[in-house]
């Protein structure tokens, strides 16, 4: 027998319980609460986090594997792509002119973000575009189905997954709503900003303190939420986030890096043939980029906020796109 206190299904859950049913008759498997390994997890669960176990089945029992997550998951643009191309996606003339007209009509919101954040509007805005088109394309994916799915049928990251999983039963409970109400990307990514469940819970903020973080539709939540995640990463706003650079001595290409630390100084990069960026100063940390264009190869150098960008996606690709769109953005505004 049930317990007396066993809380109600959500009507969701209700309704695609009965669908899965249908998927059973026909011979279809998409439950996971049979499975082993998501019995066992939700014991965990369970354990630390106090859910209800009836509850649990009831979700795990509803949610459905993905295969268009699993094969988008596996071909990410950064890894894909070299960067002309991956450029090519995001410094578009429509993207630009969308996040001059979203920063004019937000203007007080990303003005009141810097003050308290020291987060300059161009890079919000900016990252919004990239994320979402100033967000126009949330994304479609059932967040529950798209974690569910990368949690348990992709092992490569399993381990990440099932800790966002956790994270969002966690966020969904926090905020009182149906974990299938949710929608964002193929990897579980949700609002304006797209957002990972533990980036929600860590960053998003309440800011114009209507008592609720929504970052799918509330703009200043967004704004603010993504300006608090640069300022507690540790933004800083007082030197440029990138500058391209010249090799004096070809050599100095083999200090072009593929990770993300700053592994040099400016100083010795500038001593082994780096030029053009004189103005820097000679003791910030660095790091020395090399980006196939369709004529050859270009040459930047990272500094600090650069790397701090790099916290939201951990590509070099995604943060100089960003940065190229912020000062596309900047300069069409201030013109």
């Amino acid at each position: 027998m049930e317990p007396p206190d066993r809380p109600p299904r959500p009507v969701a859950i209700a309704r695609r319980t009965a669908a899965l049913l249908l998927l059973a008759a026909a011979g279809a498997s998409a439950d996971y609460s049979a499975r082993p390994e998501v019995v066992e997890y939700m014991a965990q669960l369970a354990s630390a986090h106090d859910f209800d176990r009836y509850w649990l089945k009831g979700v795990f029992a509803t949610a459905n594997k993905n295969e268009d997550v699993l094969a988008k998951i596996s071909k990410p643009a950064e890894k894909a792509l070299v960067w002309h191309q991956y450029r090519r996606i995001f410094i578009k003339e429509r993207r630009i002119d969308d996040g001059v007209a979203f920063w004019r009509q937000h203007r007080d919101t990303l003005d009141t973000a810097a003050a308290e954040y020291g987060v300059r509007p161009a890079i919000v805005v900016a990252i919004l575009g990239v994320e979402t088109s100033y967000g126009r394309i949330k994304g479609s994916y059932p967040v529950m189905d798209a974690l569910s799915t990368l949690a348990f049928d992709y092992p490569r990251r399993a381990k990440f997954f099932r800790g966002q999983l956790t994270e969002f039963l966690l966020l969904a409970r926090e905020e009182s709503e149906d974990p299938f109400a949710f929608k964002g990307s193929y990897a579980g990514a949700m609002g304006y900003g797209q957002f990972i469940p533990s980036s929600y819970r860590s960053f998003a903020v309440d800011f114009d303190g209507d008592g609720k973080r929504d970052i799918w539709r509330n703009v200043p939540d967004a704004v603010g939420s993504v300006a608090n995640y640069f300022a507690r990463h540790g933004w800083r706003g007082d030197a440029p986030v990138a500058v391209q650079v010249r090799l004096g001595d070809p050599g100095a290409g083999e200090l072009a890096t593929t990770g993300l630390d700053l592994d040099h100084t400016v100083a010795a990069l500038r001593a082994r043939g780096v030029t053009g960026a004189e103005r820097l100063p000679a003791t910030a940390k660095a790091a020395l980029y090399k980006m196939e264009t369709e004529d050859g190869f270009e040459y930047w150098l990272a500094l600090h906020d650069f790397h701090v960008i790099t916290r939201y996606n951990r590509s070099a690709m995604y943060a100089l796109a960003v940065y190229q769109l912020s000062e596309a953005i900047k300069a069409r505004f201030d013109g």
